[in-house]
């Protein structure tokens, strides 16, 4: 120890005082550095000052580098903190909230070979990049999600997680920069984020700058009953508060919910401590959101007695009050039919003697034959103004090897996904927030291994509910060594979309069993039986507009300026399909993904008719059939009257007399 000050050249007996000094944080931070000499690594100066000033004064630094100004008031200079307030501030923030207010130029596309029963389902997996689709979905989802749960990255210094979330940019800048692909075409861990280590002089500011635009937007699409619950651990978790604080106002706080994730003690920690916890936040949009509660028992109800008020239970009498805080409170109670005196408790009775009178006149006071026994009331299950309780914020319903057993149970005992989340532990928010009279909407934009569809399937399937789930997954590149990459599964996405498949199947197969065991016999078609529950899934992916894109023009390019003009003409992009578009314009209309497409006369007709999308052809005949449909408004492209001025002429003015907005494009 003395060596060690004598290195740094303090005198030890001198600050015995400064408790920063013998910490051993700093001790350890500063023999790695005298390691690292010893190993031949050359440290530059100002690197062995700053040690030995964290030594001393470890709280004036913030994300590895020195704020002056806490370094002058912890010196006892007269100083006055620049903007003083109660704010959550961090490198970057002010870049973040551009990038959550840039518009997105993305759109989403339908994979139907990808997906089970299209037309039927309603439940979405979405592959791609979870900031854009989000911005994607703000005007068709806008105030419609009852539930959202994530589980994002925890930033343990190991996780890659850093977003480019730079969209305002050519497309071809912006395939060099986040594009890179392998040989098949799929994303490449590097292309898409990088690794945030501890070592990185921006290691908070880096994840909130993440996790910021994402839970802003998150919150446009949660209805004003909704609620929004967050994973995170204790590497984060401060943050996070503070971060949803701001977002979601400290006033819509619900719960800081403690998951024990660990059956077994951890021994590997060398600090002692077996971390066996984890947390999930819990926010509402407004104060209209509750939890439902637990359930409360009901078993202890009986009517032992045939009390015409029904059933009832025993309940405690004893207030919590002395003699000195309630003295009306503290009095000898007798039952009237026997003349029993029973003694006043140290904390007197729960009612005063009007009310207790009461509730003897009611016959709901049970007097035990014994005199130094305690008098019960009768508490009617029929005076229950809710069958809930409290919902306890220690959450202890599944573990994580549950989580891992349930994926090696579907993926044939192979284990392709780390750290998933038990379905479970979601099935208990999902009981909390969501009802199984109304189709709610789920939404999870860090979807992993599809743990909440499972959840939402598997909820369904056991009390007839109707949730919807819309999942959000990022086509991450599996390890090429790992199992997953040599079972065929190159992304993450294609491990969550297999899982909802397995699970589907496996539900179906489970619902036919049950209606056969229902019917007792064995002589009819099982899919005409079953219980109805939707397992299948439609899948759509992120993808660049149909739509040609205007770019702003710098200088004085005539050419480039010709070329954005020509948008006006044919503003389809080349690689654009007939039924990309029509799910783009739906999206663009506020419509959503699950809305009832019907091809019919030349045109699509959206929810019988809301809208019409006419992008095919354009004649007299179609622009009838089209305003026989009624439609409230019809989208058409520009072009299909091309050289057909007399046509659009006329439409315009039939559409106008129908009392149809139309619109062109």
């Amino acid at each position: 120890m003395h060596e060690w000050a004598e290195v740094k050249g303090i005198d030890l007996k001198k600050n015995r005082q400064q408790e920063a000094l013998r910490t051993e944080s700093s001790i350890f931070e500063f023999l790695k550095m005298m390691m690292q000499l010893m190993e031949g690594y050359s440290l530059r100066p100002e690197k062995m000052k700053q040690a030995q000033l964290r030594a001393l004064f470890p709280e004036v630094f913030s994300e590895g580098k020195i704020d002056w100004e806490k370094l002058k008031a912890t010196l006892g200079e007269d100083i006055t903190f620049s903007n003083e307030r109660y704010v959550l501030n961090w490198a970057g923030k002010s870049e973040a909230f551009r990038v959550m207010q840039t518009p997105g130029t993305k759109t989403l596309i339908p994979a139907k070979d990808e997906s089970s029963d299209f037309d039927e389902t309603e439940h979405i997996f979405i592959e791609g990049e979870n900031l854009e689709v989000l911005k994607v979905l703000q005007k068709s989802y806008f105030n419609k999600v009852k539930m959202i749960y994530i589980d994002p990255p925890y930033n343990t210094g190991n996780d890659s997680f850093i977003y480019p979330d730079k969209f305002a940019e050519s497309k071809e800048a912006y395939q060099k920069r986040v594009g890179d692909k392998d040989e098949e075409g799929y994303l490449t861990r590097d292309g898409m984020f990088r690794k945030n280590s501890k070592e990185n002089g921006q290691y908070h500011s880096n994840w909130l700058n993440m996790m910021f635009p994402r839970l802003f937007l998150a919150r446009n699409l949660l209805r004003d009953d909704g609620i929004i619950f967050v994973s995170i651990d204790d590497n984060e978790v401060h943050n996070l508060r503070l971060l949803m604080n701001e977002i979601f106002g400290e006033e819509n706080f619900i719960a800081d919910f403690i998951w024990k994730r660990r059956q077994n003690v951890d021994s590997r920690a060398k600090n002692g401590a077996s971390v066996d916890h984890e947390y999930v936040i819990a926010y509402k949009k407004s104060e209209i959101a509750t939890l439902r509660g637990a359930e409360k028992d009901l078993d202890k109800y009986s009517n032992p007695d045939n009390d015409p008020k029904g059933d009832w239970m025993s309940d405690n009498m004893v207030g919590l009050a002395t003699r000195e805080q309630r003295p009306n409170l503290h009095y000898e109670l007798v039952n009237p039919k026997t003349g029993i005196s029973y003694n006043c408790p140290p904390t007197g009775w729960r009612y005063e003697p009007k009310r207790m009178k009461d509730l003897i006149d009611k016959n709901e006071v049970i007097f035990p034959k014994n005199p130094d026994g305690r008098p019960r009331r009768k508490k009617f299950l029929k005076d229950l103004v809710s069958e809930f309780t409290g919902f306890s914020t220690v959450l202890q319903t599944a573990f994580n090897t549950q989580a891992t057993r349930e994926l090696r149970d579907l993926f044939d005992d192979k284990e392709y996904f780390d750290f998933p989340k038990p379905k479970d532990l979601i099935k208990l928010l999902l009981s909390q927030t969501t009802d199984t009279d109304e189709p709610s909407i789920i939404l999870d934009f860090f979807s992993g291994s599809a743990t909440t569809a499972h959840a939402v399937m598997d909820l369904n399937k056991a009390d007839g509910g109707r949730r919807k789930y819309i999942c959000v997954q990022l086509p991450e590149a599996t390890d090429e060594k790992s199992e997953a990459w040599k079972a065929g599964y190159r992304t993450i996405a294609d491990i969550a979309k297999e899982r909802i498949r397995r699970v589907g199947g496996r539900l179906q197969d489970e619902m036919h069993a049950e209606a056969l065991k229902k019917q007792g016999q064995f002589d009819f078609e099982p899919e005409a039986k079953a219980k109805k529950a939707d397992v299948g899934f439609k899948v759509f992916k992120l993808a660049d507009s149909n739509f040609k894109q205007w770019q702003q023009i710098s200088g004085k390019d005539a050419a480039a300026l010709e070329a954005q003009m020509k948008l006006f003409v044919d503003p389809v992009a080349e690689n654009a399909t007939v039924e990309n578009m029509v799910y783009e314009l739906l999206l663009k209309s506020g419509k959503d993904l699950n809305s009832k497409i019907e091809k019919t006369q030349g045109c699509f007709v959206v929810n019988e008719n809301e809208i019409v999308f006419m992008l095919d052809e354009a004649t007299q005949e179609i622009v009838e059939a089209v305003i026989n449909i009624k439609p409230l408004k019809v989208v058409a492209l520009d072009k299909l009257f091309m050289g057909n001025d007399q046509l659009k002429t006329n439409t315009v003015l039939q559409m106008k007399d129908a009392g149809i907005e139309f619109k062109t494009i």
